[in-house]
């Protein structure tokens, strides 16, 4: 039997936790495809994205919800509307320096 070595690094286990929220929450066509719209307009009411996408307001919600907590969007309410928008520094954060160092070493 293989022995798990767990890891004693605090601060790597919290930076995989993170990275783990975010590849879950891109392994999805629907969400790839929420996340395509967003990237080509400012920010889009969530009326306008259940027209966009075909989809349900509830089944929408539940997928820009996974999106949210991963850090990926952002939202904004105003009156009774939820507008959404990409979070460029989220996003940004995927393709970062950060997660090369972890898995290329001496490229660092």
């Amino acid at each position: 039997m293989e022995k798990i070595i767990p890891l004693t690094d605090l601060s790597l286990a919290t930076t995989f936790s993170e990275y783990e929220t975010k590849f879950k929450a891109l392994a999805d066509q629907k969400r790839l495809q929420i996340l395509n719209l967003l990237c080509q307009q400012e920010s889009i009411c969530v009326c306008d994205l259940c027209d966009m996408i075909g989809m349900p307001q509830s089944k929408l919600s539940y997928h820009l919800k996974i999106l949210l907590d991963a850090n990926l969007i952002l939202k904004e309410t105003q009156g009774t509307w939820s507008y959404y928008k990409i979070n460029e520094p989220g996003i940004n954060h995927l393709l970062s320096p950060e997660l090369c160092c972890i898995f290329r070493p001496r490229c660092c």
